[in-house]
């Protein structure tokens, strides 16, 4: 039986579940300690332990990798989509087969988005925190969906899946991606490239990837051409914004609020700035977590990394 160590938080949280189903396929599942990722240092002490490995956000960089050859490590599957945490060079370099899990939870990751920009348009945190806390009865006014411009960043499975619900709410979408040419079979989406026309957006959606050209891409600069109260949702990934500019425009009032499932530093510091703006709603990055989707993520992660260790 090949011990493969897991270091996903969304498997971890069920991993009882795949015990049975990793076995029959000669996989024993070792569960790593993890809130949300293991250090560098954590990791090289660690993988080598193991013949395979589950990955989640951790720092899976050519170091850690090497000190993995160099013990029992063979083989490696990153948990969920996005891989930008992960040197798949240094593994090509290594001959250490790995692989990700695409196309697992975009309709997921695309339903707490959506219920982001409508908590933001009716202030629906901000009120059920005032009830809860403050034993307040708040009634502020919110914005109507309907005929409002939501720019939307990435047209993947989870931006695709995104902007098919904010059109079912009459919103006028507008999608970026340089990846994708024209609406991408989705009739009456608009295109443009960023960050063109961010100065009529009432809401900006990111769902895309990171990577060296993105990091930062919506900056002081861009926010600076923006609309006066936009609101900001991010479902993707931290760096994606560039944190300090955000925390400034918030409290200048240029963003009117945000909606962050993701951050630049994760968990969310306990002195950062952030915390302190009720208008605001946070995640846990935990927008593919729902049972359905985990199960079918891990069950691939499992079958993947079975395939590579027979």
């Amino acid at each position: 039986m090949k011990q493969v160590v897991v270091t996903c938080p969304p498997m971890l949280g069920l991993i009882e579940e795949f015990t049975e189903y990793a076995a029959a396929r000669g996989v024993e599942l070792v569960p790593a300690k993890v809130t949300q990722i293991l250090s560098e240092p954590e990791l090289k002490d660690l993988i080598p332990q193991y013949d395979g490995w589950i990955i989640g956000d951790d720092p899976a960089t050519a170091d850690v990798f090497k000190a993995a050859k160099a013990g029992k490590l063979t083989a490696a599957v990153k948990w969920g989509i996005g891989v930008d945490n992960v040197d798949f060079a240094a593994c090509k370099d290594l001959g250490i087969p790995i692989i990700n899990t695409p196309m697992m939870f975009g309709r997921e990751v695309a339903d707490m988005a959506l219920g982001y920009v409508i908590g933001l348009a009716r202030h629906l945190f901000e009120v059920d925190r005032a009830v809860r806390l403050d034993n307040a009865w708040p009634k502020p006014p919110g914005m109507s969906l309907a005929g409002k411009k939501v720019g939307v960043i990435g047209m993947g499975d989870i931006g695709r899946n995104v902007i098919t619900r904010l059109m079912a709410c009459e919103m006028d979408v507008v999608a970026y991606d340089p990846g994708v040419n024209g609406d991408g079979g989705i009739a009456g989406l608009g295109r443009a490239v960023w960050p063109e026309q961010v100065e009529e957006m009432d809401f900006l959606v990111f769902t895309c990837a990171l990577n060296q050209h993105n990091f930062h891409m919506l900056d002081a600069d861009v926010l600076a051409q923006a609309k006066d109260g936009i609101r900001i949702v991010n479902v993707a990934r931290g760096p994606l914004i560039d944190e300090p500019a955000l925390i400034a425009a918030l409290k200048s009032g240029k963003v009117y609020s945000a909606a962050l499932d993701v951050f630049e530093i994760e968990p969310l510091p306990q002195n950062s700035p952030l915390r302190d703006m009720p208008r605001c709603i946070f995640g846990t990055h935990n927008g593919s977590n729902t049972k359905d989707a985990v199960i079918r993520a891990s069950h691939e992660a499992i079958d993947k990394i079975a395939g590579f260790l027979r």
